[in-house]
């Protein structure tokens, strides 16, 4: 049986070139980098290399606005939450996000609100995408921050940064954008596109789990997430990971550098996939055909339980997912999906694919033969599919 692995939006392998640029820190300069003697000063001089490289390619001005966190969650709660909590005794204590984010921008959204903060929560609308305007339409004179992801988790519909950091630019509001699936696949720069924050992780791009960054921009006021010690000038306490900031640093330079080429590769896949898929009956692509990530699929097929699709999928050696890894346990339908509009029995049965520039095209052509015969048997032992074609027949 052919195995495919078809959920590198949930994770990635580790990259061996990436494992040799982190190893000698894990084995030989294992120093902390806060020590005075040799070892240490060695692993220092390694996260400040790692800081200044990382820093540029993201189009940040200066190493110092990178900060590494342990990945994507950490780096989202302490952007919202230390924006927040910094400009709430200036009066400002409104944020504005879209219904669509990952739960560590929801939730952190959430728990805010217990305390006092105002937030409003924008549409999607059916292809999955914010609009500029609406953002605008929503800034108000308390306004403190807006948090729109770079690219969808679930969905892969890539957001208008750029002209959404241009809005909140021009009426002095602060931006944060969660690219932990963006990073690696388009090409990002935080000055020109106006962002202020931004949330990434390592081991989306074939790097260590357990490392991510928070870029601030300088001048943006944000308290503290964690206390202790003195680490990441003062703002973030803990024992740095050396060797997992060395190998975020490596991931992203050889995502970066591979871009274009591994793009085209991998969006022909997809595209081939897509019209593949979209030949069953009664199935929809959820969210925008051209505007989404070059590595993501997402589905649905009426008349079915998604969980019931993944498992199937697994026993015949296809690893995918039904949406976040973060939510894989909860039996509700995806949150993503019900904001761009589809009810909840369509929502069901969904099933996320997701690649990388290890999937080859014989994979594809396993997932596109599989899939038709795993939906089929399942429609076929399912009252609700049993139902759709009465009712299809009665009209």
């Amino acid at each position: 049986m052919r195995e495919v692995y078809a959920d590198n939006s949930a994770t990635t392998r580790l990259s061996p070139a990436v494992l040799e640029k982190m190893t000698p820190y894990l084995t030989e300069i294992y120093g902390n980098p806060s020590s005075i003697y040799r070892i240490g000063g060695k692993a220092k001089e390694a996260v400040e290399a790692a800081r200044e490289n990382i820093a540029k390619n993201l189009g940040a001005e200066r190493p110092g606005e990178i900060y590494f966190t342990s990945g994507g969650s950490e780096s989202d709660n302490w952007a919202i939450r230390g924006v927040a909590y910094a400009l709430k005794k200036k009066g400002k204590n409104h944020i504005i996000t879209s219904k669509f984010e990952h739960h560590a921008v929801l939730y952190t959204c959430q728990a805010l609100e217990k305390e006092g903060f105002e937030v409003t929560y924008l549409d999607v609308y059916e292809n999955g995408i914010v609009k500029p305007e609406d953002v605008e339409n929503a800034i108000k004179d308390n306004t403190a921050l807006v948090t729109i992801m770079y690219a969808n988790n679930e969905i892969g519909t890539i957001q208008p940064i750029a002209e959404i950091g241009a809005v909140c630019k021009k009426h002095g509001v602060l931006f944060h954008t969660d690219a932990v699936q963006a990073a690696g696949y388009v090409k990002i720069n935080v000055t020109e596109q106006n962002i202020d924050l931004l949330s990434m992780t390592a081991h989306k791009i074939h790097g260590p789990k357990g490392c991510g960054l928070l870029y601030v921009r300088r001048g943006v006021p944000i308290q503290n997430l964690i206390y202790g010690g003195a680490q990441e000038k003062g703002k973030r306490a803990g024992t740095e990971n050396v060797a997992g900031i060395v190998g975020l640093d490596a991931a992203l330079q050889i995502a970066v550098d591979t871009m274009d080429e591994r793009n085209k590769k991998i969006s022909a896949l997809r595209d081939k996939l897509i019209g593949s898929l979209l030949k069953i009956e009664r199935s929809r692509l959820n969210g925008d055909r051209v505007h989404r990530l070059p590595n993501n699929v997402n589905m649905c097929f009426e008349g079915i339980e998604g969980e019931s699709l993944l498992l199937k999928l697994d026993m015949n050696g296809i690893q995918s997912s039904s949406g976040s890894a973060c939510t894989s346990g909860s039996l509700d339908p995806s949150h993503v999906l019900l904001a761009i509009g589809l009810p909840h029995e369509i929502a069901h049965g969904s099933m996320r694919l997701s690649f990388s520039e290890e999937t080859t095209e014989e994979d594809i052509d396993y997932i596109a033969k599989i899939v038709p015969e795993v939906v089929t048997y399942l429609r076929n032992m399912s009252p609700l599919w049993e139902d759709i074609k009465k009712k299809e027949k009665e009209n």
